[in-house]
């Protein structure tokens, strides 16, 4: 059976959590999420980030249980049932494949915008060859390149935010100090859901660290530790860069509900005005570079969930083919990329390219979180059969609110993308129907 390379430490899962969340990566969102918050956008990330604990908790304990690369793949075809587990990683790849295509479309139309000679798509197109050829190196030897990326990206970060906080400290709030947590007149909670719903997508990333754990070249709790470790850190940057950002703003909910073309730029130019212009420069830059990055870790935990499921012939077992000299799955790697630039492409020549893809990405991770938390009950409840009020806590209770917390926040999502998640859905039942018979589950049944 092909096997990956033990070579991870626990430096090298969170410097790519955090290289796939990006830990600025409320700047974009900041406008949108304040205008449907009504302002309430402190409070947003914390919600969010309370919803994602939830499933961070369930990651790590089938991550320790189970250390496949197939992620929620290997773990709801372990706890629920194999033909379970292919339909989550199937919507699970709707993440995976969608989400780097978000980024290196971003990073390209940001890129363009601070050299306007060179085009949209060559940005793109470099983007893409470049990341993957990190990719195809191996995780572990580009671990160098990677982590001076991350490192740029919060020293920039870290700037914007201590210079916001002399400038309020000198010149005041332009907002009272609890708005950000209490929103406006107009704040509701079903407006709160609907940005929470958009603010999650912040967060995907921490979820990629368990594709790595087939490569956990330490003690067995490491990919645990750092998926916890991830979200937290991410979580706390999330709510102290958007709550400064909102005592700095001279806009308020209202203009940017009446101006959405400026919702998406609304951070920069908080920035640009009550900071520095080159401080906006700055960010925007780094926002460009972090986010092809970014791309490239959702690109190769996109390549470890279809090896796993090539390994067990649940797709074509071509994609399971491993590399002699760099150990890792390059039929897969080239595969994620070509797609991933083909969805950019498309997206490119359309008006609305780069929010249609993004409000589709969500409907795939949600629903493998979902998943994920049922798996943990069918693995631990009754595959294992633990017992007792602790087993009932941690393995019932525990779970099945991480199941409620995310449901209306599923529910608050863009009807358009329910619409392609269930035709994505349809075509891996499809795909499942035409494939019987065919599995090799032999890794997961072992597990």
């Amino acid at each position: 059976m092909q096997q990956l390379n033990k070579s991870m430490r626990f430096r090298d899962l969170m410097i790519l959590g955090l290289l796939f969340i990006g830990p600025a990566a409320p700047v974009g969102l900041f406008g949108v999420l304040d205008a449907i918050s009504d302002g309430a956008i402190g409070l947003v990330y914390i919600v969010a980030t309370f919803v994602m604990a939830f499933t961070a908790f369930s990651y790590a304990r089938m991550a320790r249980e189970l250390p496949h690369a197939g992620s929620v793949y290997a773990y709801c075809s372990a706890g629920i049932h194999p033909n379970a587990g292919f339909l989550v990683g199937w919507l699970l790849l709707l993440d995976y494949l969608f989400i780097p295509a978000v980024a290196y479309l971003f990073s390209g139309i940001s890129l363009n915008a601070i050299i306007p000679e060179v085009s949209v798509w060559l940005w793109t197109c470099l983007a893409v060859v470049v990341t993957t050829s990190l990719n195809l190196i191996g995780i572990k030897k580009s671990a160098k390149v990677t982590l001076v990326i991350l490192i740029l990206e919060i020293i920039v970060l870290a700037v914007v935010l201590l210079v916001g906080i002399w400038v309020l400290i000198t010149s005041g709030i332009k907002r009272d100090w609890l708005e950000p947590f209490v929103g406006g007149e107009l704040f509701t909670w079903g407006h709160l859901f609907t940005a929470v719903s958009i603010a999650v997508l912040s967060y995907l990333g921490f979820d990629a660290i368990a594709t790595f754990a087939e490569e956990n070249g330490g003690e067995r709790s490491l990919v645990s530790k750092a998926i916890i470790g991830c979200l937290i850190l991410a979580g706390t940057l999330f709510v102290v860069q958007t709550y400064i950002g909102a005592l700095l703003s001279p806009y308020s909910p209202e203009y940017l509900r009446a101006n959405p073309s400026f919702q998406g730029k609304a951070y920069y130019e908080i920035v640009n005005q009550e900071l520095s212009i080159w401080l906006g420069w700055s960010l925007g830059l780094m926002k460009a570079i972090g986010a092809a990055f970014a791309a490239m870790v959702g690109q190769a935990a996109a390549s470890r969930l279809l090896f796993s499921m090539g390994r067990d012939r649940r797709l074509p077992s071509v994609l399971a083919q491993v590399g002699k000299h760099n150990g890792v799955p390059t039929v897969a790697i080239l595969f994620a990329a070509g797609f991933n630039l083909c969805l950019a492409a498309i997206a490119a020549n359309s008006v609305r390219g780069l929010p249609t893809l993004v409000s589709f990405v969500d409907v795939g991770a949600l629903t493998a979180f979902i998943m994920l938390h049922v798996a943990v009950i069918g693995y631990f409840k009754f595959k294992k059969r633990n017992s007792g009020m602790q087993s009932f806590i941690w393995d019932v209770i525990i779970p099945v609110m991480g199941i409620l917390v995310l449901l209306p926040v599923l529910w608050h999502i863009d009807n358009d993308a329910k619409i392609v998640g269930i035709v994505w859905l349809i075509l891996g039942i499809l795909i499942l129907f035409f494939n019987r018979g065919k599995a090799n589950l032999n890794g997961l049944n072992d597990a």
